[in-house]
């Protein structure tokens, strides 16, 4: 190895959950190094953080939810009080990050109702400012605008299924002009970060609108100054404008990426993408260091503490090889929830539940690895949830984050409520 370096606390994977442990023990005043293959799921997930939607019928408060799921579960390891905790911090975190005026709002007692791209009603317990004006709750008329250049988002469908939900809905198409390259969700944000051709979409879409119909719009509403692109718009076009999830490449996604990295750097924590762990040396119960190739440079990672937050079977964090082994990709850590030999891995019914989709790494009540004293779990590497099926997946990355970094910090005798 051409490097050795030493942190208290080394955090593999910077999706939700790892920019989350890693941030709130940077700011317990711990030495941490965040290390990714890539940039996470953000960049693919729309931006909110869906705490319980279904258990399985659709749930109205995640905190009373959550007190009666299974003790196995993430959030029952988690505890509900930490759960709602990590979800203040983190709208804290993001009312003070990088973009001005954009933030997020709701809370863990009651979810919000918001309009997918084909007009499903989807809840989420806290969202992006600028999914707001869409709580199907307080909807009244809606115009869907959409434009030829994203093919994958059509106003028609969203506002017919609408429509069927109860709500005032209709549907515009809008001309742009647009090079080639800008025909994307994120091609056409990056064009809204500017005001003279905000200036102009408002012109041509004015004359669209009627009454006092609020705007949806694809998730499209800036990159660099989200807060300034809705202000602008409002005042310029009369009336309430919301976003509406779209296809990746997701733009809300990217902001809370930034929002998060953001406090992990004013945090000083250091941040190293293209860092794939490669391999790992373990002293005793312990993991000692961690080793990457980065940039064509071989680096080893030491640390007291390590947060395995690399995810699960979607990210390739967990696989099912060819020989019908699972196995934990990383560290090499025991899984839980692997169905039996002769035991069915997976059923007929597609949108069933099948037998693989709860494993991830076994832990104990603390969420540390089995067999490995110094290595936290969080995010989708843990067991016991299918966070597809109960729209928890971001919920459980922020709030297992959180609490990583409290063992963590408790562990290495830090102030686990110091916040920078």
């Amino acid at each position: 190895m051409s490097r050795g370096l030493h942190f208290d606390a080394v955090v593999i994977g910077t999706g939700t959950a790892g920019l989350v442990a890693g941030t709130r023990l940077a700011q317990s005043g711990a030495r941490v190094c965040v290390l990714a293959k890539g940039i996470g799921s953000t960049h693919l997930a729309p931006g909110t953080i869906d705490v319980l939607g279904y258990a399985p019928e659709r749930v109205e408060s995640p905190a009373e939810a959550i007190a009666r799921l299974p003790g196995d579960h993430p959030y029952s390891l988690v505890g509900g009080e930490v759960v709602a905790e990590s979800l203040r911090w983190f709208s804290g975190v993001a009312s003070a990050g990088p973009f001005d005026d954009y933030g997020y709002v709701g809370t863990i007692e009651q979810n919000l109702l918001l309009p997918t791209a084909i007009g499903a009603l989807r809840p989420s317990a806290l969202v992006p400012s600028s999914f707001a004006g869409g709580d199907s709750r307080e909807l009244g008329d809606v115009c869907v605008v959409g434009t030829p250049a994203l093919r994958d988002f059509h106003p028609s469908l969203c506002a017919a299924n609408l429509a069927a939900a109860g709500i005032e809905a209709r549907a515009v198409m809008l001309e742009l002009s647009l090079d080639r390259a800008d025909g994307s969700a994120l091609g056409i944000a990056r064009r809204l970060d500017d005001r003279r051709w905000r200036a102009e979409f408002c012109a041509r879409l004015s004359p669209l609108l009627r009454g006092e119909e609020r705007v949806g719009l694809p998730a499209i509403l800036g990159l660099r100054d989200p807060g300034a692109v809705i202000a602008d718009l409002e005042g310029r076009l009369g009336r309430r404008v919301f976003e509406i999830p779209s296809l990746p490449p997701s733009v809300p996604g990217m902001r809370l990426y930034e929002i998060l990295r953001a406090a992990l750097r004013a945090a000083r924590g250091r941040h190293v993408l293209g860092a794939e762990v490669g391999s790992w040396e373990r002293d005793g119960d312990r993991l000692a260091s961690v080793a990457t190739r980065a940039a064509g440079h071989d680096a080893r990672y030491s640390a007291d503490w390590f947060v395995l937050a690399s995810g699960g079977f979607a990210s390739g964090g967990i696989e099912l090889d060819s020989r019908w082994v699972t196995r934990e990709r990383v560290l090499g850590l025991p899984l839980a929830g692997v169905p039996g030999s002769g035991e069915p891995r997976f059923v007929d019914d597609y949108l069933a539940e099948q037998p693989m989709a709860r494993v991830g790494v076994a832990v104990d009540a603390d969420l540390r690895a089995q067999g490995v004293a110094n290595v936290v779990v969080a995010g989708a590497a843990l067991p016991g949830a299918v966070p597809w099926r109960e729209g928890s997946g971001e919920g459980i990355a922020v709030a297992s984050g959180y609490r990583a970094a409290q063992v963590v910090s408790a562990s290495a005798g830090a102030h686990a409520g110091a916040v920078a």
